[in-house]
């Protein structure tokens, strides 16, 4: 890039880098036993049930963005860190489909869930083959072995991240047993950020920059991962559908501990909360005590915290230029919603 260039906006380079990675992505796919291969590619927006072409949306691909980039902040040319976006990417997905699972969401991405589509057992399957695969294709790489440990420890922390965040919903919202933010914000890190940390890691490993270089890229991702939930708790509140494409105030009439509540629940202020919580039809009211006890705030000040954390993450670390730009303009793209 040229001093004479603008930076590319964060659309236009995140669809740079899956346009690299998206060739590498389908022949993994295509791997795969043809019903599996055509689950995983109705995951990804590739097909409709039965395998007619379709143009659905795959998600930002935000993780595939930061192997590539990974690489690039590394020093090497940013095809080195396709391998490591596959990997991540398929991770991903594979997580998705088991979510969607153990939370009963029947759709994802305004399309039926690929367990409503075609049934739990073979969206069970079809994420198990997606995680194989995964490991498969990290572990032909020359970086093989370290890249298979680096995933594999990302992998525990999502597992154990989601084993909390299942437990939390049979906790009470008040008393010595409720959720607190501090586990709240624990259980985010390891569900949301260790694969935002491990995707810049791993490029960055397969780039061949050194361990201080891929601890530092992890854990930046790490707090951005905490940085983006809280957001998207927010939004789950207060958003707007027609930008989230989910139904305002969906969070509250599930009851979900997001960090907004869980803050709201331990100010004196939201001592009403529990009751509007349990009662259908008062998630209006809910939001209301919920932003006048601070929840709000505190979910936006802490989301602050952690992408001020992510910053300086970056800025200490040796990183190409160029590469380190765009990883802050990943990061503005996925925080900066209410920001």
């Amino acid at each position: 890039m040229t001093a004479l260039q603008a930076p590319p906006a964060a659309p236009e380079l995140l669809e740079h880098c899956a346009g690299l990675v998206r060739p590498a992505l389908r022949q993994a796919v295509g791997r795969l036993h043809p019903w599996l291969g055509e689950m995983a590619a109705y995951s990804f927006g590739w097909c409709e049930v039965g395998g007619a072409p379709a143009t659905a949306s795959g998600g930002k691909g935000v993780r595939q963005a930061l192997a590539v980039l990974g690489a690039r902040a590394a020093g090497a040319d940013e095809h080195a860190g396709i391998p490591a976006a596959v990997a991540v990417e398929l991770v991903h997905v594979f997580s998705l489909l088991h979510d969607d699972i153990m939370d009963g969401d029947a759709t994802r991405r305004r399309r039926p869930a690929v367990w409503k589509a075609y049934g739990t057992g073979p969206a069970v399957l079809a994420g198990d083959a997606l995680f194989a695969l995964a490991v498969e294709t990290l572990a032909a790489v020359p970086q093989g072995a370290g890249a298979v440990r680096l995933l594999s420890a990302a992998l525990a922390d999502l597992m154990r991240g989601q084993a909390d965040d299942l437990l939390f919903t049979g906790r009470p919202c008040t008393g010595p047993d409720r959720v607190t933010v501090e586990e709240y914000r624990s259980m985010v890190e390891a569900k949301t950020g260790a694969l935002l940390g491990c995707a810049a890691a791993l490029g960055a490993l397969l780039g061949g920059a050194d361990e201080d270089t891929t601890s530092a890229l992890d854990r930046a991702g790490r707090h951005l991962g905490i940085a983006f939930q809280l957001v998207d708790d927010v939004l789950g509140i207060w958003g707007d559908p027609a930008v989230t494409g989910k139904p305002t105030g969906g969070d509250l009439r599930e009851r979900k501990k997001t960090y907004p509540v869980l803050a709201a629940l331990g100010s004196p202020a939201g001592r009403a909360l529990p009751e509007l919580l349990d009662s259908p039809g008062r998630s209006e009211e809910a939001a209301e005590l919920i932003e006048a006890a601070g929840g709000r705030t505190a979910a936006l000040a802490e989301a602050r915290a952690h992408t001020a954390t992510a910053r300086a993450l970056l800025s200490r670390a040796p990183l190409a230029a160029g590469a380190a730009g765009d990883l802050l303009t990943v990061l503005d793209f996925l925080v900066g919603r209410e920001l």
